[in-house]
C-alpha cells in the first residue's frame, strides 16, 4: 500500500498530499510526529529500526516517529504508530513542535514540521518485525556518551529532535 504525507508550509497549512518516498526524495516540508518514550526510571525508550526500512536500517531512534496521514490529527498517528510498531497504547502529551531537514543518505531528506509527544511506558512490547529490529531503555546520560562516541549508530532525525527535546525541558 502506497503511503502518502501531507505537505504543508511553515505555518501547518495544508498544500498537498505527495508519496512518502517522493517526499523523502524532493526534500518537502511534511507532517510528523516523535515519540519520546520514558520508564519510571526516567530512562529513554529506543527502538532499532527493522532491517528491512527503506532507510537508516538499522539505527537506533525514539520510540515512534512517523506521519499523520491525510485527516489524522498528531496524536492520532502518533497513537496508531504505537499500535503498529511496538503493539502498546499508553497517554501521550504533546510537547512542541519545530520544523527541522536532515539528510538521510542515499538522496533522502527528512523535512518536517514534527509535533512531540511524551509518555510513560513501563510494560512489555509486541514489535511488529518489519518496522522494529529490537527496543531498549537508556538513561539520558548513556544516551549522550552513545551517540558521542557512535552517532551512526543513531538516526540522523532522533540526534536533531534530541537536542530540541534538551533546549525545551
Amino acid at each position: 500500500m502506497e503511503e502518502f504525507v501531507v505537505l504543508v508550509n511553515a505555518q501547518d497549512e495544508t498544500l498537498g498530499l505527495m508519496e512518502k518516498q517522493q517526499a523523502h526524495i524532493n526534500g518537502l516540508l511534511h507532517r510528523a510526529f516523535s515519540v519520546f518514550l520514558f520508564n519510571d526510571k526516567g530512562e529513554m525508550l529506543l527502538q532499532k529500526r527493522a532491517s528491512g526500512k527503506y532507510h537508516s536500517p538499522n539505527q537506533w531512534t525514539n520510540a515512534v516517529c512517523s506521519h499523520p496521514r491525510d485527516g489524522e490529527s498528531y496524536i492520532e498517528g502518533a497513537n496508531r504508530r504505537l499500535k503498529e510498531e511496538l503493539g502498546i497504547e499508553t497517554e501521550l502529551s504533546e510537547k512542541f513542535k519545530f520544523i527541522y531537514k536532515a539528510d538521510v543518505g542515499g538522496g533522502l531528506w527528512e523535512h518536517e514540521l514534527d509535533y512531540v509527544f511524551t509518555g510513560t511506558y513501563n510494560s512489555g512490547f509486541n514489535l511488529n518485525e518489519n518496522e522494529v529490529g529490537e527496543v531498549r531503555y537508556i538513561s539520558m546520560a548513556d544516551l549522550d556518551y552513545e551517540i558521542s562516541q557512535h552517532p551512526k549508530n543513531f538516526t540522523e532525525w532522533f540526534k536533531i529532535i534530541l537536542e530540541e527535546y534538551k533546549h525545551n525541558f
